[in-house]
């Protein structure tokens, strides 16, 4: 390595104040004038409330705004899950990867209502019916500790939940972050609970009151004028912008769930219930001082000096020349610290110090032309550095993984600019969201450093900014990004990932092997570094219950993992393969997969080098399947593993002579409510179906989101929300002579063994006599529910109706998923047998 390369530890950054937080898929944040009167006016607010529901999308978006931008409340949002268990309606992203979408969407949202985002280790495993099936799942205790530590660490004056402890809350984990946020408020001002925590910076905390944000809901409605109201609908001229409109930029970042909603402009009422605390009278703040106060405490000659500076601030305030309210801030913030509250201190000097940022128009980034650093491997930097506004400038550098590098000095609006080379350490931590470093259990996220627990995200790899103002050192801190300019786009920003040196996976997340053969495994390896010679030498999979060959080739490079042959010794079940690569001193045993949507950053994560291996007794009938997607599924792949041809049908292909070809046709998730052109097709698609073929519909949904609005089926019947949700809940066979239950594969109950999340969703109701209804299940303690798989004989053909979650099992290698969906696409009008 040359010498002038500069041997470095990455530094890892987070600004934790609202307004100034890191956006790392996008330039850094600038503000408009009015902004920044916007935010001088929150230095002069203390007070803080904290939200509580269960999901992204459950928080109040309208409220939020309000509480953020026209209170000036520092605000935020508490999600016990990360959405992880939902559908998706952009891809075919599901559980944990679906989380990582839904982070970033929340945090887009936030960067536009103006409130902070946190969450506790729970996993949304999927729709829940109960409260104690969600905190027995997620562990009570683990999580209620996670909701204390939040409250004792950001200290709200007033907590608020969305939801009731009870049935109103429509969903168990809704009702059970109400349950949590109750036991919290109590818990976290007693020493005897979570003392542990004690030790790690928090102190005990005791929230003024806690609300119930009533709602109505479709048919549910908890408001009642007898509720502190709040009118949240109010325009801010400032932000150009009424707190309904704010909302819905925000809440429509969600768009996984499709819910981008209308801007409301006008009065919004929204009612609240107190559920602990003295109820409020005027206020939703009534006795929590939001004065100076907080800092000065009892020395009224320090508290009027402190609002007299902010007054004057704000008052003398020039739109046209910001930069004039600096030497006034720096004031401000050294008398801030000097002060002795601790905790409101550092809100405060955070704010102040990016005001004074904002108010200079100084511009200071750090970007590469690279999106990946290297584990021992260099990286080209570009620092750059624009004094716009001309402000007076004394000294000013960059620390660069521990390096310094100094600027001259900063004239008036000239670009300056250092191109350094950094080194990145081979011991430097990969890009992992922290919650995923560990396995985790069932229901919950193992997060072993306690200071990660709430964070919404990891620090990104960052460089530090110290530039002397009106005689003041501070310390900016910039994420590290990727920048490029796309002919489209234009000038983007992505955040910067470490890399191993390599990188191994397999082909496929899941490889069958049917009817005990032999299945080749392949996989891949890819050197992120130019230098081979460090490369692993020994490639190994490891199997519990099958045989493992190393299929290698000659002449090819030695990190080169080639293919195996793996046996399996016995039939329909499933296991986890590892892959491994190593030499003498490194060993590689992941990947990384990168999620990209327009909406929000590049999401960078590393998944084990694993693939399941499903042992299938399978027989398949019929060869050429045509596909119409839905709302992203991975099932195409699956049935090309099972052996079918499948071909991904569009609008111009539904024509009745070209789908005489296939032997079946199967549509998509929710594919009738993606794809309008679907109405028109129904005639085509009916001919299909009586001339002979299998139309197989997985589940579509009859609601806000996405109603069906098209015919799907030759007789009628509604599709309802119903759902059994217990993934190892009792099928029974209504009719067991059915040929869907007999050939070519004969079903039995172990064929719903395994299944993962759920079994049904979305199922049948009102079913016209034409069809039959071949299963029944139901979730503890409801009714028995036949819908979940419908099917009638039209013609020489068949159609099918399934809410059976598919989706889920095949991608999963559930074994007896792959034989009842292969049954389904075999049978054609064949008359039942008793």
């Amino acid at each position: 390595m040359k010498k002038n390369v500069q041997y470095v530890k990455i530094v890892l950054l987070f600004c934790f104040i609202n307004f100034c937080y890191i956006t790392q898929g996008q330039p850094a944040k600038t503000y408009t004038a009015a902004e920044i009167l916007q935010q001088l006016k929150k230095i002069n607010v203390f007070g803080s409330v904290l939200y509580i529901a269960a999901h992204p999308d459950d928080e109040n978006t309208r409220l939020l705004a309000y509480l953020a931008n026209e209170k000036l409340y520092r605000t935020g949002y508490l999600s016990l899950t990360r959405g992880d268990g939902g559908q998706n309606l952009i891809g075919n992203e599901q559980g944990v990867e679906l989380g990582l979408i839904r982070t970033q969407e929340l945090l887009a949202a936030r960067r536009i209502d103006g409130a902070e985002q946190f969450f506790t280790r729970a996993y949304d495993f999927g729709f829940c019916k109960s409260t104690r099936e969600a905190l027995d799942t997620w562990g009570e205790a683990k999580i209620l500790s996670d909701v204390v530590w939040v409250i004792r660490k950001f200290k709200p004056d007033v907590i608020i939940t969305r939801f009731p402890t009870d049935n109103r809350a429509g969903h168990g984990h809704h009702s059970a972050s109400a349950v949590l946020a109750r036991e919290a408020f109590a818990a976290a001002a007693d020493p005897s609970k979570f003392p542990e925590q004690l030790q790690q910076g928090v102190t005990l905390w005791q929230a003024k009151r806690l609300l119930w944000n009533t709602f109505n809901f479709g048919t549910t409605n908890t408001q009642s004028e007898d509720q502190f109201k709040v009118d949240v609908g109010m325009y801010n001229p400032l932000l150009g912008k009424s707190y309904g409109e704010i909302a819905a930029l925000g809440r429509s970042q969600h768009k996984s769930q499709g819910f981008g909603v209308p801007a409301q402009r006008g009065s919004i009422i929204e009612y609240f219930e107190t559920i602990h605390g003295d109820k409020p009278s005027n206020d939703l703040m009534d006795g929590v001082e939001l004065s100076w106060k907080r800092m000065a405490g009892e020395n009224k000659e320090v508290e009027n000096n402190f609002q007299a500076l902010t007054d004057a601030i704000i008052n003398n305030y020039s739109p046209l020349h910001p930069e004039n309210s600096i030497t006034q801030l720096v004031d401000l913030y050294q008398k801030t610290a000097a002060s002795n509250n601790s905790f409101w201190k550092t809100q405060k000097l955070e704010e102040i110090k990016n005001s004074i940022e904002a108010c200079s128009g100084l511009f200071v980034e750090a970007t590469t032309g690279n999106p990946f650093a290297v584990q021992g491997d260099s990286l080209k930097i570009v620092l750059t550095a624009v004094n716009r506004a001309g402000i007076d400038i004394t000294d000013a550098s960059a620390m660069v993984f521990e390096h310094k590098y100094s600027f001259s000095r900063l004239l008036k609006n000239i670009n300056t600019t250092q191109s350094i080379t950094a080194f990145i350490q081979p011991t430097e931590k990969l890009t992992q969201p922290f919650w995923l470093q560990n396995t985790m259990s069932k229901g919950s996220f193992n997060i072993t450093n306690q200071q990660l627990i709430g964070k919404a995200e990891n620090d990104p790899v960052g460089v530090v900014f110290n530039i002397n103002i009106g005689g003041q050192n501070f310390s900016f801190k910039k994420p590290l990004k990727y920048k490029y300019t796309d002919p489209v786009k234009g000038e983007i920003y992505q955040p910067v990932a470490i890399l191993p040196k390599v990188e191994v996976n397999f082909t496929n997340d899941v490889f069958l092997s049917i009817n005990n053969q032999p299945v080749i495994v392949t996989s891949n390896a890819v050197s992120n570094i130019n230098d081979s010679s460090s490369l692993p030498l020994r490639t190994t999979v490891n199997a519990d219950f099958a045989t493992v060959t190393h299929n290698s080739k000659k002449g090819t490079q030695s990190y080169d993992p080639g293919g195996f042959t793996v046996v399996p010794n016995k039939k329909n079940y499933t296991q986890l393969l590892q892959l491994a690569a190593s030499n003498t001193t490194d060993s590689f045993a992941s990947y990384k997969k990168i999620i990209q949507y327009d909406h929000i950053p590049s999401i960078v994560y590393f998944h084990s080098a694993t693939a399941k291996l499903s042992a299938i007794d399978l027989k398949t009938e019929g060869s050429l399947i045509g596909y119409i997607p839905g709302a992203g599924d991975k099932i195409p792949e699956a049935l090309e593993q099972m052996g079918y041809k499948v071909i991904v049908l569009k609008q111009n292909d539904l024509i009745a002579n070209n789908l005489k070809q296939f032997d079946a046709i199967v549509t998509g998730v929710r594919a009738y409510n993606m794809h309008a052109w679907l109405s028109s097709s129904y005639d085509a698609l009916m001919q299909y179906v009586n001339d002979g073929g299998v139309l197989l519909t997985q589940y579509n949904t009859n609601n806000s989101i996405g109603p069906v609005k098209a015919k799907i089926a030759p007789y009628p019947f509604t599709i309802s929300r119903s759902r059994v949700t217990d993934e190892e809940a009792k099928v029974n066979f209504l009719l067991p002579g059915h040929p869907v239950l007999n050939y070519p594969n004969k079903i039995s109950e172990k064929d719903f063994e395994g299944w993962v999340q759920e079994r049904s969703i979305y199922d049948a109701e009102n079913i016209d006599s034409n069809y039959q209804c071949v299963l029944s299940m139901k979730d503890p303690g409801e009714q028995e529910q036949k819908g979940s798989l419908i099917i009638a004989d039209y013609g020489k053909g068949r159609f099918i109706y399934t809410g059976l979650v598919f989706f889920r099992q095949l991608p999963a290698g559930t074994p007896g998923a792959y034989r009842l969906f292969a049954n389904l696409i075999a049978n054609k009008r064949n008359s039942y047998v008793k």
